[in-house]
């Protein structure tokens, strides 16, 4: 069972020559000072639980600790993770997890798993009630590995190791040479396996990225449609060539709210993406829109053409699911080609693992509204939560083509008789010319108007003051499901 532990064991860090590792200083670094409120303790201290505040917003925060028996989770110490998810739940608030643990105790046995599959339940208990955040800033194996899987954002510091079995295993059964850092870093989990929503540099830095989460999740705040104004013109960001690619973050970073630094004048903008290098033909990041936290969906055609693939569609579709869980309203720019053709996607499951971003757009209850810039072909039009799917609203810049297909591919499908008849010297001029009244007949965004599927052509400038207006306007929503790992 977990005892209480005393303020004055709570408050030691680091600074004085103890062990920056120990649950005390770190939870110290995490919180705002002086609101460090002790919860439970493992009667050997192996874990800590904490209330506090980030930012000013309640949160829980748990800490493993790292000098004690490598931090692995014994009974008394799952005990207090268990506590702690439950008091995060009645509070209503933020919990987090601070990792560096070797896995279940060894000597504890059968009691130990037990105990660890204790913990695993709470979570899934606490999943969509509550944002779950894990910040791991060393090994965490085994039984460990599982318990930031299962929560909802994974902050991942440099020196942090998360894999089920570690290289000397790895080895003995399969003959694989591989170090920890290859085997479960960072770099690993941020590119290959996506469990690392940030990958940050040192654990100070980590710390930070965690602090950014928790603000914008546990303290999301109110529209406010007085200084929303135009903001800075996102329509420039788009080449002169259509079928140019380019990188869409700039374009969101002119959505979102900005703050001037005090200090030096500088522009802060409040974007926190998340798994930027796993699947970065979508973007998924965090942010504040006229004073409220959103999350945004984005096609970026700078990777794969913007093109939906396997991947790109299970992050979307858990990151929507997630917004929808905590009532964060979604905003969703749109460029998509359509989904990546080929074998290894037919075989790789892309019917399968596309379906879950229908599901999740279709389910969605929190206000949600489209932003179209410049293209939305075929089945990832639907996807990219098209008004059939239930936006709450879906707007257009003027340059926009919604369509079964590009031009130039429909009309190779249904002109190829005349394409083949057509003299080589005068095949291409054909081939365009009845690309572009195609794009005439069924591609204008007009045509999408008059159909429904777009409620409004809007010039780029006004898009920030459109999206803030809609979504203040909104009825809110938020969607009592689990976010369970896609």
């Amino acid at each position: 069972m977990s005892a209480t532990a005393t303020p004055t064991a709570l408050a030691r860090t680091g600074a004085d020559g103890g062990d920056p590792r120990r649950p005390e200083a770190r939870l110290a670094a995490l919180l705002d000072p002086g609101t460090v409120d002790p919860l439970s303790a493992a009667p050997d201290g192996a874990v800590r639980a904490v209330r506090g505040r980030i930012g000013g917003a309640p949160v829980v925060a748990y800490a493993t600790d790292p000098s004690v028996m490598g931090g692995a989770m014994g009974v008394d110490g799952c005990a207090v993770m268990v506590d702690a998810i439950g008091a995060a739940v009645r509070l209503r608030c933020p919990v987090i997890g601070v990792w560096h643990s070797g896995g279940a105790r060894l000597p504890e046995g059968m009691a130990a798993l037990d105990a660890v599959g204790s913990v695993f339940a709470a979570m899934v208990a606490a999943s969509g009630r509550v944002p779950q955040i894990s910040l791991a800033l060393g090994p965490a194996a085994g039984g460990a590995a599982y318990g930031p899987a299962l929560t909802d954002i994974v902050v991942m510091a440099d020196a942090a190791r998360v894999f089920v079995t570690g290289p000397d295993v790895v080895r003995g059964a399969t003959g694989q040479q591989v170090d920890m850092r290859t085997l479960g870093g960072p770099q690993a989990h941020g590119t290959k396996s996506g469990l690392a929503h940030v990958m940050a540099g040192d654990e100070a830095d980590a710390i930070a990225q965690t602090r950014r989460l928790a603000e914008l999740l546990g303290r999301p705040g109110r529209f406010d449609l007085e200084p929303a104004g135009a903001g800075e013109d996102p329509g420039p960001v788009l080449p002169d060539r259509p079928r140019r690619a380019y990188d869409v973050r700039p374009l969101l970073h002119r959505l979102v709210d900005t703050t001037v630094g005090r200090a030096d004048g500088s522009v802060v903008r409040s974007y926190l993406e998340l798994q930027p290098k796993w699947a970065p033909n979508v973007i998924t990041a965090l942010g504040r829109l006229g004073g409220r936290t959103v999350g945004l969906v984005a096609n970026n055609p700078l990777r794969l053409g913007g093109c939906l693939e396997s991947s790109a569609a299970e992050k979307a579709a858990r990151f929507v699911r997630m917004c929808d869980s905590f009532g964060v309203p979604l905003v969703v720019v749109v460029d998509v080609p359509g989904y990546l053709p080929g074998v290894d996607q037919e075989w790789g499951g892309i019917v399968r693992r596309g379906a879950k971003l229908l599901h999740a757009f279709a389910e969605a209850t929190v206000p949600r509204v489209t932003l179209v810039t410049r293209k939305a072909f075929g089945g990832a039009y639907i996807a990219m939560n098209s008004k059939a799917l239930g936006a709450t609203r879906v707007y257009a810049w003027p340059s926009a083509q919604i369509a079964v297909m590009a031009g130039r591919s429909a009309v190779g499908v249904l002109h190829r008789r005349e394409l083949a008849a057509a003299a080589d010297d005068a095949r291409d001029a054909l081939h365009e010319r009845l690309a572009m009244e195609y794009d005439e007949r069924n591609g204008g965004v007009h045509r999408a108007v008059e159909l429904g599927l777009v409620d409004e052509v809007i010039e780029p400038a006004l898009s920030r003051e459109r999206l803030i207006v809609a979504l203040a306007s909104a009825p809110a929503g938020r969607g009592w499901h689990g976010n369970i790992p896609l």
